[in-house]
């Protein structure tokens, strides 16, 4: 039967069938009775039908079974009614259930999958899979799953049926069902490759789409939204084409069948009318037989449809378990961050309270010493790339002691940025090592040596929620006191008490409404409120205008007091007090000294700082 249906299949079928029904299996008790109420509804259609011989029998010969044939017929249909509206009931219940499950895990497997997966994908792809896709489960489920039993006992119960009531004509029947079964293969196999182009332009639609709405900003200001509507109009009209294809010879499916069913109805007619004329059939058989025939075209046309819709709820599922298989970011650390009391004598002992102290501890030792938190981060011949044989950055030698401010500078793709990705463990070094108070960052679990880090990105990232919420992210347990606290290292403070609610101010998706330089404050603030012993700043001010970098300096001072701090600017007034600059160019450091010292060997950074090149 797989045969017949033009929906676009799952590459692995089996493998994605076996994932669909692991999900199902967790709900078992409740597609059992859903199976069993659709096959009471599917046999009490039939036996319905069926019924008509005796009544019309009756009927035909007076008898005094008429009317308990009819009330017995009544109860029959009623009966199918009420397992139909049941097995809806529970099904809709049981798909909800299963979509739940699909969804939790879907999302809690994107949480453990390392940075550079996202960074491969658009994020129109992943949303698809938690929105298209998860919908055509959800079709399925609710619409086909008991329909397919319903409609498969229907067909196999109505051919059997027509057997019993009279064998002669069911060979004419049969020659039907033929007709109807070439035909959908026919048409299926002219339809599948115009289905398969129409969902490959249907993607390159939505990318586009996708883009063009993003960057809408650059679209107006070069002025190239009639080229864009042309390029837009050239995949609308691809899409078209297909799309217009693909239906013309699905179309024409249903079409087609209720065509051959009723030539064969009428062919049907006429014959049996001339067996009962000869003796050869009873009214009754007849009258019940016709029904059937008639009725014959529906349950093959649903199964093929519902076919249909399970294929494309498969080929979805497909696409969300694919994400699903892919691997989880590694962590084998064992070091874990713990609170600690500093005793008089300068002893450590760990603590469940938060004391304001931390050390690392070696969760697999029982006797392992704690090392206390100070912020002492070094790279030791440390190389990268993101793609095997393209080294980013090659044999970096660096360090930073408890307390300094790092900055790096250097052009666009120098490796600025990927030196702190490899700092809180987004990437792994290709070689070489990096560690953090002297032990191996990739000995610490992540989700503890990224709770020792503070990071400010360029690109800011705010939530829908209050001023106060997106501020607590750095820290969710944060009083309103620390959030009011961090806003004022910040330079925030001002702002949001002049904005309508203050920190109860609710913020659309990204921070909608504020500035470009207010939602990097707020950004600021996060960072400050989690406090941090290491603290990377990446672009952090790009956004903030000269006037507003000057007013929030003293309190970027304070917040970086006695951390360890890795600034990664294009202003030279963000990086001149910093303790040590380093100038990087192709992945290696080519320079490294205070201001003074880097302008007093007029090298690179000499050249940028007096304008000769643009600092990026």
């Amino acid at each position: 039967m797989a045969k017949l249906f033009t929906g676009k299949r799952p590459d692995d079928l089996r493998g994605t069938l076996r994932a669909m029904l692991s999900y199902l299996g967790r709900h078992k008790t409740l597609l059992i009775v859903v199976g069993v109420l659709a096959a009471v509804s599917a046999l009490c259609n039939l036996l319905g039908t069926y019924m008509i011989r005796p009544v019309v029998n009756s009927a035909v010969s007076g008898g005094s079974g008429l009317t308990h044939g009819v009330l017995v017929t009544a109860v029959i249909y009623a009966l199918g009614a009420l397992a139909a509206l049941g097995f809806t009931q529970i099904m809709v219940r049981a798909a909800q259930r299963v979509l739940y499950d699909i969804r939790r895990d879907l999302y809690g497997h994107l949480q453990s999958l390392p940075l550079g997966f996202f960074d491969s994908q658009r994020r129109g792809d992943l949303m698809s899979l938690f929105t298209n896709d998860v919908d055509t489960i959800s079709d399925a489920l609710n619409n086909s799953f008991a329909m397919l039993i319903q409609y498969l006992i229907e067909v196999v119960g109505t051919l059997v049926l027509l057997f019993v009531l009279n064998w002669r004509l069911s060979f004419l029947v049969v020659l039907g069902y033929l007709a109807m079964f070439l035909y959908i293969r026919f048409s299926t196999r002219r339809s599948r490759f115009y289905f398969n182009r129409q969902q490959k332009d249907l993607g390159a639609l939505d990318g586009y789409l996708e883009e063009m709405v993003a960057g809408q900003k650059v679209v107006k200001v070069f002025g190239h939204e009639k080229q864009n509507l042309e390029g837009f109009a050239r995949r609308n009209e691809a899409l078209r084409l297909a799309g217009t294809s693909a239906q013309s010879y699905a179309g024409t499916m249903v079409p087609a069948v209720v065509t051959i069913s009723y030539i064969n109805y009428a062919v049907i007619a006429v014959l049996g009318g001339i067996m009962v004329m000869n003796g050869l059939s009873d009214v009754g058989s007849l009258a019940s037989y016709l029904v059937f025939v008639r009725q014959a075209a529906k349950p093959i046309n649903q199964l093929t449809q519902q076919g249909n819709f399970l294929l494309a709820a498969l080929a979805g599922a497909e696409r969300i378990f694919r994400v699903m298989q892919e691997p989880s970011e590694e962590d084998t650390g064992t070091i874990e961050l713990v609170n600690v009391k500093v005793g008089s004598d300068g002893t450590l002992t760990a603590c469940p309270e938060k004391t304001g102290h931390w050390a690392w501890r070696d969760s697999a030792a029982d006797d392992a010493p704690l090392v206390p938190l100070r912020g002492d981060v070094r790279f030791e011949q440390v190389s990268f790339g993101y793609i095997p044989g393209h080294p980013i950055l090659q044999d970096i030698n660096l360090y930073a002691k408890p307390g300094q401010k790092i900055a790096f500078v250097g052009s666009t793709g120098a490796g600025k940025t990927t030196l702190t990705s490899l700092i809180n463990r987004f990437y792994d070094v290709t070689a070489g090592r990096v560690t953090y108070d002297g032990i191996d960052v990739r000995r610490i679990r992540k989700a503890d040596l990224r709770r020792s880090l503070g990071v400010v990105l360029q690109d800011t990232h705010l939530f829908t929620g209050t001023v106060a919420d997106n501020i607590r992210f750095g820290k969710l347990d944060a009083t309103q006191e620390e959030i009011e606290r961090a806003a004022r290292i910040a330079g925030a403070d001002s702002f949001i008490r002049r904005l309508p609610q203050g920190y109860n101010t609710m913020l659309g998706p990204d921070g909608a409404g504020l500035s470009q330089g207010q939602r990097q404050l707020l950004a600021i603030a996060r960072a400050a409120v989690a406090d941090p012993p290491v603290l990377i700043l990446d672009e952090a001010t790009s956004s903030i205008d000269t006037r507003t970098e000057a007013l929030i300096e003293k309190g970027m001072d304070r917040l970086m007091e006695g951390r360890t701090v890795f600034v990664i600017a294009h202003r030279l007034s963000t990086v001149r007090r910093s303790n040590a600059i380093l100038v990087l160019e192709h992945g290696t450091v080519i320079e490294r000294g205070s201001h003074e010292e880097l302008l007093a060997q007029k090298g690179e950074y000499y050249q940028l700082y007096h304008g000769m090149f643009e600092l990026t």
